[in-house]
């Protein structure tokens, strides 16, 4: 003893109050403290996101898998005869209830009249070049509806059909335009096609020997979509638009990406309205190669 008092007497004795407000104080900073963390690393403790099972090298056989499906499902949906390119990039086209009814029409037409062109044919504008590659554009209305003569191209005849009045038109302005260019003595321009001139009529197939027999069946809405996705796709396209009906169907060209000629149809009923001197084959090709793109040879038919 120190006097009267003991030495446990010089220090204060705890309260068990103390003791516990001091450890619930203590224990509501050791759980603060965590999240305060996390808040301050910007992301709150329950948004979190959970790290994945799987591998990268599972993800992306994941991802390959999942492609080969959408390929799958659009080969499944898409026409005979269509070009791998196209059929890629307008699979969600091919799906729709609209064009599934158009292939029924054309299918139920074949089985009780003559259809041109022949089915293997109707796609023959997908199969000359990739989509990608298209670099002029012509567009048509309504496939030959004569026999033999509608391939899939519009304007195009096959050999030996004779080239129809309006082709023979767009011959005479190229040997006025072109310098050298001859007539091949036939109708088939597939040597343009495959140069990347895509030859697409608005209506893809015709009863023999009735113009016009499958407009408004579908038709116009699939073309429609194929020029959208040249005109939002691509870069640079010349589109050729010869008479009121191809002008009004490329309307929704975006004119700042692409160059757009005009003039009346090369029909003998029109041609001498301005067509002829139009020079749009030679006005195309500085178009394309101010763009750094190679000219078309018009000749190589």
């Amino acid at each position: 003893m120190i006097g009267q008092k003991t030495i446990n007497s010089f220090f204060s004795p705890v309260s068990k109050k103390r003791v516990s407000e001091e450890a619930l104080n203590e224990t509501e900073e050791d759980v603060k403290e965590p999240k305060k963390q996390k808040c301050a690393a910007g992301v709150p403790e329950a948004e979190s996101p959970p790290a994945s099972p799987l591998s990268p090298e599972q993800l992306d056989r994941i991802a390959r898998n999942k492609r080969a499906a959408l390929e799958k499902l659009a080969s499944a949906q898409s026409p005979p005869g269509c070009g791998e390119s196209w059929r890629k990039e307008l699979a969600a086209e091919f799906g729709k209830p609209y064009f599934k009814r158009l292939m029924h029409f054309v299918s139920e037409e074949r089985k009780r009249h003559t259809v041109y062109p022949p089915a293997e044919q109707v796609f023959t504008w997908t199969q000359t070049c990739s989509i990608r590659d298209v670099k002029v554009v012509i567009l048509g209305q309504d496939p030959y509806h004569g026999p033999g003569q509608a391939h899939g191209l519009c304007f195009s005849v096959k050999r030996p059909v004779t080239p129809p009045p309006s082709l023979e038109n767009m011959y005479k302005e190229l040997a006025s335009d072109i310098e050298g260019f001859q007539h091949p003595g036939h109708g088939d321009l597939t040597g343009w096609a495959k140069q990347g001139v895509l030859l697409l009529n608005a209506v893809l197939t015709v009863r023999a020997h009735q113009a016009n027999s499958h407009k408004d069946k579908g038709w116009e809405a699939f073309t429609d979509a194929v020029v959208q996705w040249l005109s939002s796709n691509l870069e640079g396209v010349v589109f050729m638009l010869w008479g009121s009906y191809a002008q009004k169907k490329g309307a929704s060209i975006n004119r700042k990406r692409h160059h757009v000629l005009q003039a009346v149809h090369p029909s003998p009923l029109s041609a001498h309205r301005g067509f002829f001197g139009c020079r749009h084959f030679s006005k195309a090709n500085e178009l394309l190669e101010k763009c750094g793109k190679s000219p078309i040879d018009w000749k190589a038919l």
